[in-house]
């Protein structure tokens, strides 16, 4: 069982300094729950989020209403913000807890029926809640966004939120409109952030992305041309986009930041992240060799 405290994963340090999900036998977590003065029906919201190779159900559970430094101390571990612990952990790892938290975060905020504003009640596995009232029943969604890495030819086109980290850039993004396709969403956002008009574009994969409340990200690349490629950047919507070289990328793809320090002048999303793997795949094809 995967532990949250208020949507931040439990994780625990290797040997080695580095982080790994903390994955707990359901016996320990309610030997967890009697040592910090709770008790074993806090289980009953645990919600399941998939099973193993060999056949083991996951289970997740947010015990936010208990006091964190306890628990920690308990489990011999730190609850950390899932942003932040993208960077920490492991490509098989990071995606199995952005799916928990999802599912748990959509509990959490799905506590009444949007038609009849009566309490919703959930099924055993947590797959689905129902409206009391009008028999209603619900299931997770995630919304449609279209994530895009721009290139000239030479260059890719990165673009950063005031919300990133300082140095972070990333391929750009936007929700798809009510009726839109992917192709006239990945169209009208590059025209809108950066001014740029599409030649053509090609698809390269999906993810599941926790937020801002549970995306489907749909990643593609997309070509420009080299005679207009003058950025007209919305500030309302980017707080900076800019060109980057080959070896800019490929540099920042080489060197990822540590945790100590100040960050590289380049910063790009953790590995696990579609957007690296957009950046990744230009790289490779324009002749970078990545590690």
């Amino acid at each position: 069982m995967f532990l949250f405290h208020r949507l931040s994963p439990l994780l625990q340090r290797n040997p080695q300094g580095t982080f790994r999900t903390a994955e707990l036998r359901t016996s320990d977590v309610q030997s967890l729950l009697e040592n910090i003065g709770s008790d074993r029906t806090l289980l009953q919201e645990s919600v399941l989020i998939g099973c193993t190779g060999q056949n083991q159900a996951q289970f997740c559970l947010d015990i936010g209403s208990l006091d964190q430094a306890a628990a920690e101390k308990v489990c011999g571990g730190t609850f950390v913000d899932l942003r932040k612990s993208f960077f920490l952990l492991s490509r098989r790892e990071a995606p199995l807890v952005a799916k928990a938290q999802a599912l748990l975060r959509w509990h959490q905020t799905s506590g009444f029926c949007s038609a009849t504003g009566q309490p919703t009640h959930r099924n055993q596995a947590g797959s689905q809640r129902t409206c009391s009232s009008s028999g209603i029943i619900y299931y997770p969604k995630m919304s449609p966004v279209v994530i895009v890495l721009v290139s000239d030819g030479k260059r890719c086109l990165l673009g950063r939120q005031a919300s990133f980290p300082r140095g972070m850039y990333s391929a750009l993004a936007g929700f798809c409109d009510m009726g839109e396709t992917l192709e006239e969403t990945l169209i009208r956002e590059v025209a809108e952030e950066v001014g740029l008009e599409v030649q053509s574009f090609s698809f390269s994969s999906s993810q599941h992305w926790p937020f801002p409340q549970s995306s489907f990200m749909m990643a593609c690349h997309a070509s420009v041309s080299p005679a207009h490629s003058q950025l007209c950047v919305d500030h309302s919507e980017l707080e900076d986009a800019r060109w980057f070289s080959q070896q800019e990328v490929l540099a920042a793809l080489q060197s990822p930041p540590s945790h100590r320090g100040d960050p590289p002048a380049l910063w790009l999303p953790p590995k696990h992240a579609v957007a690296h793997r957009l950046i990744t795949e230009w790289t490779q094809e324009t002749g970078g060799v990545v590690e």
